[in-house]
């Protein structure tokens, strides 16, 4: 038998009230999805009739491409090309990693006490990452001129603010129980991550970093494409002068070092996941 409070008494809900409840509840969340989405509709003028009514213009583009233009020149600027990508991902990664480490720990309320330090480090953070890779080669191309250098700086400055939160909010989720005692102690917050933290996340760091790495290697192809070398921009070259049998021969290639990099770092992730 229920011991019920004096005053505490709960009727049962009608099945009727509870089904109203319930499709007024559906209709708040709804509603305002389907208004969004009619208004990105409009905004974006998406129509499936003028899709329809340039297929003849997709199939002749296709009818250019096809076969892609595999002589010698064609195949050794693609190759030339493809190794500048990676090499831009590769020294963008790389050379982020001091950066993001910093501001990881200045942003990471594990290590760093600080209120002030702490917000303006996760400010930083953000500005390197909501200013896309895109912008930021725009603007080193103005300051270093085309090439690739442009395209390892941009890489440099988004990838530290997205590598950085990611680092950061690793680090938070570090057990508490093994970086009081620490701080009790009185230890600093560079002497906490280094014997507690650290330790403590190194496999997702490296597995993070792969990750970031193979992104970035996609990301340099896009900046070729506004003159940061690497094989994005002699697609760009091949488009501008209509040669689209070269572009797909760079594009097939560019496929190719995707996979790669993809199931090399898939390689590298799964045998440091090994016990």
């Amino acid at each position: 038998m229920t011991n019920v409070r004096p005053g505490t008494s709960r009727l049962p809900v009608p099945p009727n009230r509870r089904r109203l409840v319930a499709v007024v509840a559906g209709l708040v969340i709804a509603v305002p999805i389907v208004a969004a989405h009619v208004v990105a509709w409009i905004e974006t003028e998406f129509a499936l009739d003028q899709l329809v009514r340039g297929v003849h213009g997709m199939a002749e583009f296709v009818g250019d491409a096809v076969p892609p233009d595999l002589s010698r020149a064609v195949v050794e600027r693609g190759l030339q090309g493809c190794v500048v990508t990676l090499a831009i991902g590769l020294l963008g990664t790389t050379f982020s990693i001091p950066f993001s480490l910093l501001l990881a720990f200045l942003g990471a309320r594990t290590t760093t006490r600080a209120p002030v330090v702490y917000q303006l480090a996760r400010a930083v953070m953000s500005f390197f990452r909501a200013v896309p890779d895109i912008v930021f080669a725009l603007i080193f191309v103005t300051a270093v001129g085309l090439g690739p250098f442009a395209g390892v700086l941009a890489i440099i400055c988004h990838n530290t603010g997205v590598m950085a939160k990611l680092w950061s909010e690793t680090m938070e989720e570090v057990d508490p129980g093994a970086v009081e005692p620490l701080r009790t102690a009185g230890a600093s917050g560079s002497q906490i991550a280094a014997h507690v933290v650290l330790p403590s996340v190194i496999p997702q760091f490296v597995g993070l970093l792969l990750y970031r790495f193979d992104v970035n290697v996609r990301s340099s192809l896009v900046l070729g494409l506004v003159g940061a070398g690497g094989i994005g921009f002699s697609i760009n070259q091949s488009i501008s002068l209509f040669r689209f049998d070269e572009m797909l021969t760079y594009i097939l290639m560019v496929l190719v070092l995707i996979i790669a990099v993809d199931l090399l770092s898939g390689v590298v992730r799964h045998r440091l996941a090994r016990p």
